[in-house]
């Protein structure tokens, strides 16, 4: 299962191509998780956060997906979505997880438990796979070398702490910070 997020639709469609942004790892790691589980699904779920609508993230993700030699046949498509909630109740409808599979949530380490509360809350049990870190030895200065790199940083985390503290205040996710020991 691969979060939205790493595509601009608007962006693809003007151009004809697949626009991947600062999140790109997102599509990326699927060719090795591909190879490494030859035999799961793969799920892709993304329309369009924009409130004016338009192009969903979906309608460009199958030729990239092909051009890392996974067939069609393979990927299913979530493409009405809006937000995260979104992502797990509607893919949840849309593949219908049988209780003995087991499905992997990609998505950027930093919106993991944000993702993980709101799966769980849609009674769909994933795994973490965290992709796209932030950190490293080096982050904590380097991300704040620049006033637009400290700005950047901060609203990212501001909205992933507004994000969780909304969506369990109005009971849409299953823990204010969802974890490995809090269902």
């Amino acid at each position: 299962m691969v979060l939205g997020g790493a595509i601009s639709p608007e962006l693809s469609k003007e151009r004809g191509s697949i626009a991947l942004n600062e999140s790109a790892e997102r599509m990326t790691i699927v060719a090795e998780l591909a190879r490494r589980y030859p035999a799961a699904r793969i799920a892709f779920t993304g329309g369009n956060g924009n409130l004016r609508g338009g192009a969903a993230e979906a309608d460009f993700v199958l030729p990239l997906f092909e051009s890392f030699g996974i067939a069609r046949e393979r990927v299913t498509l979530e493409a009405k979505s809006r937000n995260t909630a979104e992502n797990a109740r509607f893919t949840k409808e849309l593949i219908q997880p049988k209780a003995d599979e087991r499905w992997l949530l990609v998505t950027s380490a930093y919106h993991m438990p944000r993702a993980i509360g709101l799966f769980r809350a849609a009674g769909f049990d994933v795994e973490a796979y965290p992709v796209d870190w932030r950190t490293g030895e080096d982050d904590v200065t380097a991300s704040f070398s620049s006033l637009s790199a400290g700005l950047a940083r901060t609203d990212a985390a501001l909205r992933e702490w507004v994000g969780l503290v909304a969506y369990w205040a109005t009971g849409q996710s299953s823990a204010l910070w969802p974890g490995p020991g809090n269902q």
